[in-house]
């Protein structure tokens, strides 16, 4: 799950003058994803008229006033908040305030009846303990632990570093949060060891999604609670085991791919003026305290089943108890933006829902009457519009379209969620988002641009194959 950088993020960690192609290839991008997202659309829509001629004589579904007014809406939303700096969940609130009072005359306790409290409440209660765990150095203590255990055997570290970034969101951290905190370790032993930048990034981000829908991730829990939601229950369990298998894949080939381009060792990286990573020697008793909370977070969620939201709220309040001096500042490290733009997407497709928009563009769908080419579909519509919008956002709005899809055909519902799923979200890697962002905004100065060029090759190529893989691998094979 993760939220987007504004347009001028990645092209700002470049000098102004080398900024033009960029921009130029972001727009060829963009043109691209919407012609892709209008073509999806369009098979959704008149398919089902163009393969079954007889179907539109009367029985073919039709959206109401009252259901186009919403879509287009929804559509206008995600359109404006790729273009500019702005969170599509409080769109989605105001939107839903709009709609829901002007034109379906409901009241305020009516448009938020379907406000995703729990959820809003994992995304406050992990964001606070871990972004204090990061701030006293306990995070630094895991990594360099972590780092130590490959003993000179410099090839290894992409694979540590995946492992990191899985464990940290497996435990509940978000993604841009995860790869925030290894970035910089993990691009300065790059140029450190001459494995080549992006290879090394491109690591930890796949890394972070890799564990990015544990049953402790708040990911996790909103897949879950949508799909049981919409009628069509999932397992939890087989969703991050698929996630994690997936991005191991994804990583393997990576590597395969920069071996045959020559590309595993880098020329260029010959030292990393800017690391500055601190050598932390033993842990002091905070820190002890905080490896000691995060332990007991996994016990009480895992083993007792206890809400981890409340569990980690719980956990960080006792630690805010040993610095309470700084507490205000552990405050400001909660993600608000990510609630926001959860609460408001939520409760906006509630709305949808409530109308009839879901049921009858999922109508629509089905009159293609083939579901693995509805879920193939689905899957690259998602993907390549995750690579310029939130990923979380298009899984709140694309999940509920394929409850009729599972109903009324044999494809599985883990099977079919974790594709969506994780098609939504390795396509991260592209500098547009902040994983990618964040990767090449650690990187040398003197070889940022350079860096910037070949992540967004990079994300193209996971944009043309891992959907597909996705949708391969977990939707026709029925293996879960």
């Amino acid at each position: 799950m993760t939220t987007k950088t504004p347009e001028k993020t990645a092209p700002s960690t470049v000098s102004e003058h080398q900024s033009a192609p960029p921009k130029r290839r972001r727009r060829i991008l963009l043109v691209t994803a919407v012609a892709i997202t209008v073509l999806g659309l369009a098979a959704l829509l008149f398919g089902g008229v163009m393969g079954n001629p007889s179907a539109a004589s009367g029985s073919e579904p039709t959206m109401t006033a009252t259901q186009i007014i919403p879509l287009v809406i929804l559509v206008v939303m995600f359109v404006v908040a790729t273009k500019w700096p702005l969170n599509i969940g409080v769109m989605g609130l105001v939107a839903s305030f709009g709609v829901g009072y002007f034109v379906l005359g409901m009241t305020d306790k009516q448009i938020l009846e379907d406000f995703p409290a729990t959820i809003v409440l994992t995304i406050i209660g992990v964001t606070y303990f871990f972004s204090m765990a990061q701030r006293n150095g306990s995070i630094d203590i895991i990594v360099q632990s972590c780092v130590r255990m490959v003993r000179g055997k410099t090839m290894l570290l992409p694979w540590v570093f995946f492992l990191m970034a899985a464990g940290l969101t497996a435990l509940g951290t978000f993604s841009p949060a995860a790869v925030a905190l290894l970035a910089p370790a993990a691009l300065g032993l790059a140029y450190e060891s001459r494995i080549h930048p992006v290879l090394m990034g491109a690591f930890v981000i796949n890394g972070a999604h890799a564990g990015g829908f544990s049953p402790l991730s708040v990911a996790g829990v909103l897949v879950h609670d949508i799909a049981h939601k919409n009628g069509f229950p999932i397992d939890q369990g087989a969703l991050f085991l698929a996630s994690f298998a997936l991005n191991f894949i994804l990583s393997a080939l990576t590597i395969v791919v920069f071996a045959f381009l020559g590309k595993l060792r880098d020329k260029h990286a010959n030292e990393y003026d800017a690391l500055e990573t601190p050598r932390v020697g033993r842990p002091n008793g905070q820190q002890l305290f905080t490896l000691a909370l995060i332990l007991a977070i996994l016990v009480c969620t895992l083993g007792f089943h206890m809400p981890i939201g409340f569990v980690a709220l719980s956990a960080g309040l006792l630690l805010a108890f040993v610095n309470i001096k700084e507490h205000k500042t552990f405050i400001g490290g909660v993600s608000w933006s990510t609630v926001l733009l959860v609460a408001g997407m939520i409760t906006y497709v509630s709305l949808l829902q409530h109308v009839g928009v879901i049921d009858t563009l999922a109508e629509m769908a089905l009159a293609l009457g083939a579901p693995l080419l509805i879920a193939l579909v689905l899957c690259y519509v998602i993907g390549v519009g995750s690579a310029f919008a939130s990923s979380t956002a298009l899984l709140t709005a694309f999940i509920p379209l394929a409850g009729p899809l599972l109903a009324t055909s044999s494809l599985s519902a883990s099977g079919t969620v974790a594709a969506l799923a994780i098609a939504a979200t390795v396509v991260d890697v592209s500098p547009f988002s902040t994983d990618g962002a964040l990767v090449v905004a650690n990187a040398r100065d003197s070889d940022r641009q350079r860096v910037y060029k070949q992540l967004m090759m990079y994300a193209g190529g996971v944009v043309l194959v891992a959907p597909a893989l996705a949708w391969a691998l977990l939707v026709p094979t029925g293996i879960m």
